[in-house]
């Protein structure tokens, strides 16, 4: 049986040999083999990993303060399915370029209705899952289906229908969904859809009882999976009694915390469950869980803002209300979604 590590620098690790190969000399020869137990790997790359996380850290001086904190609000959203809204509310209608974020936490067969089909345009939404599993389907006939710990990042572009519902009524569904907006040049690309599943997101150990799901940017020097049109980073933080992790987050980028499980403190302030804590300037953030059995889970967001105008009417995120108004008439007369457009293929353009 073969242990596959995601480190720089070490492009593939098994447990009856290690081969090394560096592109920067810093062998004579590229290519190294030698025996090594499972154990002793994980150990050696787990160390390396702590020293490049604590070189890059020691960089780092600017601490993010948490400018406001948002307290979730129970709404109903599809077919009469519970949410909790931070995101995309009164007390905060967005954060360039974030649009909403709803977290859906209830048992399966409450949510059995699910989210009918409904259009997009404009933007992108991201599903990801803790617990139970969710079927997409577009008008197409495209369709994906994500269990625990997976996530669908989608680009719903010049224009997607679809439909989310759970497969299964057993169980809880527990998961989240954020929306981020597009820049114009991008605002009608072809859709696209990447489904990513549990053993696809690199997790990363970058501290005692600290561990980060890296599903998009850098921690520790792990990258994630998701390919994103406008630079950004998300992350599931999930810290042990007690244990703290920082991050950077690159000056310039609008982020926010949102709070899913345990309590604690984030960049000094209180951490709790159903609550968005909203980063300041700065560059990086640090997270501390509290004494409590559980511990202290949280997602980690952050961007690069747009700082473009923002025209939303429902599922169309535009520029203009002329544009709006073309994406209604694009709905109703049944153009909205291009029949010729693959959205499981890349077509070079991120």
């Amino acid at each position: 049986m073969h242990t596959v590590l995601p480190v720089e620098g070490a492009r593939y690790i098994s447990s009856q040999r290690l081969r090394l190969q560096t592109s920067r000399g810093f062998h004579k020869r590229t290519n190294h083999c030698f025996t090594v137990g499972t154990r002793s790997v994980r150990k050696f790359f787990q160390l390396l990993l702590l020293l490049r996380f604590a070189m890059a850290a020691a960089t780092l001086t600017n601490l993010r303060p948490i400018t406001k904190v948002v307290q979730g609000q129970k709404m109903r959203e599809g077919a009469g399915v519970i949410i909790c809204r931070t995101v995309g509310t009164s007390l905060l209608r967005n954060l360039d370029p974030y649009l909403m974020l709803d977290e859906l936490k209830l048992p399966a067969k409450a949510a059995f209705a699910g989210f009918p089909d409904h259009p997009h345009r404009g933007f992108e939404t991201c599903s990801i899952m803790l617990e139970g599993v969710m079927e997409h389907q577009d008008s197409q006939g495209n369709h994906g289906v994500i269990g625990p710990g997976g996530v669908q990042w989608m680009t719903a572009g010049r224009g997607i229908i679809h439909s989310e519902m759970p497969k299964s009524t057993d169980g809880m569904l527990w998961g989240f969904q954020l929306w981020i907006n597009l820049p114009k040049k991008d605002k009608m690309c072809k859709p696209r859809y990447q489904d990513y599943q549990r053993g696809d997101i690199p997790v990363v150990e970058s501290s005692p009882g600290a561990s980060v799901r890296v599903m998009a940017g850098s921690h520790a020097g792990v990258t994630g999976p998701i390919q994103m049109r406008n630079p950004g980073l998300l992350m599931d933080v999930r810290l042990a009694p007690g244990a703290s992790v920082s991050q950077e987050v690159p000056e310039g980028w609008n982020g926010f915390a949102y709070v899913y499980d345990g309590e604690g403190k984030i960049s000094g302030s209180r951490a709790q469950p159903e609550h968005a804590l909203v980063l300041g300037p700065g560059d990086h953030v640090v997270a501390t869980a509290g004494s409590g059995s559980g511990g202290l889970k949280f997602l980690l967001i952050a961007g690069r803002p747009i700082g473009e105008p923002i025209v939303q009417h429902g599922p169309f995120v535009m520029n203009t209300q002329e544009e709006i108004y073309q994406a209604f008439r694009d709905y109703q007369t049944g153009q909205l979604q291009n029949p010729a457009d693959n959205p499981w293929k890349d077509d070079g353009e991120l």
